[in-house]
């Protein structure tokens, strides 16, 4: 007996989607209810494309940037219901950093191969830009580039780098490029934090937005076409959801959680991230080699001086435990160090850029130990030198934070014009 694999998967890829609409064209959505345990059912872009018939990809020889968050409501990866199903033309495969598998760690990519489960070509993007990259888009042959991968909300995670890279690449070979929304994991209520000086550009940053952008991909892919694309736009679609509001967390749309990036097992440490991941740029251990990356941090010699330090500041929604760990790999890999692990209590008032300015302050003043990397990267993480110097000038909390009132509130402007929720 044979079973029609593409069959199976066109019945079955995108169960309870709505029907696919464009930015131009989308009402306010519907669905509110339905998840399991009374949780309310958030549509995807892609769900909601699928639904639609994918009219939006019709005649179209099809190229997909994604990663394994790019799934279903039913948890079915959306290069296998689209390879499946005969009204979609889907010729290429691109991934980004960590591949699209997503088996490589941090800062490497899977390279060039043919997938396995699709026969599929699979074309490396990280690192790319430019011409480059619009070579790469060239060579696929497709005619429309489709973006669908989950962010974490904050400007150092490279896929919205990627988004940028490849509509700019998009628009030099000539190529559609639809973008297909998620949810911001940590609410879009509001952005907050440093804006990125464009001096300080790179792949954790090309543009000037804000530290924590409080936008969905969708919504981030319309500010750079308006924004920072301007001089070659690309010819942009994008599918919004259904059923998402700017103050849901993840666990409010029923979705499954897939880690976008091998440290990024849950939505509670996107919660965190946006402020943590700025011990990235200290000779501290950001948690990666552990089970709760960007939680637990800590360095050899540090003990319950820099959590009591903390705790001191009373910052909103979070506390501080003595902590002590030995990380499996990356920095003080095998060896067991002290410090902290954050526990949030109240994620409504938690603001994570002002707690990673607070444990960045309390670990200089607590450690003597403390260095910022060789590099300086801890200025291309918060977009400009000056968290550094005034840090090291001994700048308290608040006087840091109050620093980028201006430039966050000029930010806060531009960036209402493309909220589509």
């Amino acid at each position: 007996m044979s079973v029609d694999r593409r069959g199976l998967l066109t019945a079955g890829g995108a169960v309870g989607a709505a029907a696919a609409v464009t930015a131009a064209g989308a009402g306010p959505a519907a669905a509110r209810t339905g998840g399991e345990g009374g949780r309310r059912r958030v549509r995807t872009g892609f769900d909601r494309l699928a639904a639609g018939g994918y009219a939006e990809l019709a005649g179209q020889r099809v190229g997909v940037v994604t990663n394994p968050t790019g799934i279903t409501a039913d948890a079915v990866h959306l290069v296998d219901v689209m390879h499946a199903d005969e009204r979609v033309d889907l010729v290429a495969v691109f991934g980004p950093e960590h591949g699209f598998r997503g088996t490589a760690q941090a800062g490497g990519s899977e390279g060039r191969y043919d997938d396995p489960a699709t026969g599929l070509p699979v074309y490396d993007t990280y690192l790319k830009s430019g011409q480059p990259l619009a070579d790469v888009f060239t060579a696929s042959g497709v005619d429309t580039v489709v973006f669908d991968i989950q962010d974490a909300g904050a400007r150092f995670y490279t896929y919205i780098w990627t988004l940028y890279d490849c509509m700019a690449a998009a628009a030099l070979a000539g190529k559609r490029f639809l973008v297909l929304d998620r949810p911001n994991p940590v609410t879009g209520r509001a952005a907050s934090g440093p804006v990125l000086n464009r001096a300080f550009a790179t792949f954790v940053g090309r543009e000037p937005i804000a530290q924590a952008h409080g936008m969905t991909v969708a919504e981030l892919a319309l500010l750079f076409q308006g924004e920072f694309l301007t001089a070659r736009p690309v010819e942009l679609s994008v599918v919004r959801m259904s059923g998402w509001r700017r103050d849901d967390f993840f666990d409010a749309t029923g979705l499954p959680w897939v880690p976008p990036s091998p440290n990024m097992p849950t939505p509670e440490t996107a919660l965190v991230y946006a402020g943590t991941c700025l011990f990235e740029g200290t000779n501290l251990s950001e948690g990666r080699g552990t089970t709760r990356p960007f939680e637990l941090l800590g360095a050899e010699g540090v003990d319950r001086r820099w959590a009591e330090a903390a705790n001191a500041l009373g910052l909103p929604g979070v506390r501080f435990r003595e902590a002590y760990f030995a990380p499996t790999f990356s920095k003080f890999q095998g060896k067991t160090v002290g410090g902290v692990q954050l526990h949030l209590y109240d994620r409504e008032a938690f603001d994570a850029v002002r707690t990673g300015i607070g444990l960045l302050v309390t670990a200089k003043r607590s450690w003597s130990g403390f260095a910022w990397r060789a590099d300086r990267w801890i200025d291309k993480l918060t977009g400009s030198a000056r968290v550094r110097t005034m840090i090291d000038a001994g700048a308290g909390t608040d006087e840091v934070v109050a620093a980028w009132r201006r430039e966050l509130s000029a930010f806060r402007a531009v960036r209402r014009k493309y909220l589509l929720y």
